[in-house]
């Protein structure tokens, strides 16, 4: 006699707490739900039915994956985002919901342009820019990245919300591949922030994830320093700049700023009420 849904629970939930993984029980729910496409009122209402032989050893594959310290969104490939579902593979960053800061941001000041244009710099899965599209059907977007396969994540995902044929994928190192004459109203971007020797004490499944979309070199600011240094050129007099932050790096923004280039408008807290996304204006002059 096979595992019924209510036994096959038990035990990856056991498995997944002797893992060291969190709220086991409600995991190993999640698991399930995702391998039999049911819902969790599902699971109780059929609690003594019977898992096939094959639902079973996928199960337990999935759970041996988590326990593993693989992220919950790698192994389904799916992770919620200002609404839209977007795919996620092992070669983007997972979307987290303080970048959704960013697109909340970024979405008034496109939205008093008629055809805005913008830009996102280090789109891994393409999350910002789709999601700005999808708000704004007159925009139009350049997503870039330096990966290929993130790229072809991104693309995927813009196919999947109908914003593709509004939206160039660039693979370039930040701006080196993007026309000189481009000039953008809104640069959006979350870049590697974690200070590299940080990245070794990361939960497990964040270490999972590109580690080039992680190492913000020595001080976590390498990349945030090239970004702020190119974005001007590319942006039209008083465009903005809006980028993500890690904890405790806002007086180090600060200092690192031109004012001659630049004004800082803001320094938005996330709901744990940590400074994290930064909003630049390029001065009319600079």
């Amino acid at each position: 006699m096979g595992d019924t849904i209510d036994t096959a629970l038990a035990a990856a939930a056991e498995a997944l707490e002797s893992a060291g993984v969190p709220q086991p029980r409600g995991e190993a729910g999640l698991l399930l739900m995702h391998l039999l496409k049911r819902d969790r009122a599902f699971l109780v209402a059929h609690s003594n039915q019977l898992l096939s032989s094959a639902e079973l050893e996928q199960y337990r594959l999935l759970v041996t994956r988590r326990a593993a310290g693989w992220p919950f969104q790698y192994i389904t490939g799916r992770q919620e985002f200002y609404r839209l579902d977007f795919e996620v593979t092992p070669d983007v960053l997972i979307p987290r919901p303080e970048t959704e800061l960013i697109v909340e941001t970024a979405l008034p000041l496109l939205e008093s342009e008629p055809h805005p244009v913008l830009a996102d710099i280090g789109t891994g899965s393409g999350c910002i820019a789709i999601s700005l599209l999808h708000e704004l059907p007159r925009a139009r977007a350049v997503s870039v990245d330096a990966s290929t396969a993130a790229l072809a994540v991104a693309q995927r995902n813009a196919e999947r919300h109908q914003v593709s044929s509004r939206l160039r994928f660039v693979q370039s190192d930040l701006f080196a591949a993007i026309d000189s004459q481009a000039r953008f109203e809104v640069i959006v971007s979350n870049p590697p922030y974690v200070p590299a020797d940080d990245l070794s004490s990361l939960p497990r499944e964040v270490q999972r994830e590109p580690q080039t979309a992680l190492d913000g070199g020595p001080d976590g600011l390498a990349i945030i320093r090239r970004l702020v240094a190119g974005a001007a050129d590319f942006l039209r007099p008083c465009g903005y700049l809006i980028f993500e932050i890690g904890f405790g790096q806002a007086d180090a923004i600060r200092n690192l700023l031109n004012g001659d280039v630049w004004e800082l408008i803001e320094l938005k807290n996330d709901l744990q009420g940590v400074p994290r996304t930064v909003v630049l204006r390029k001065r009319a002059i600079s």
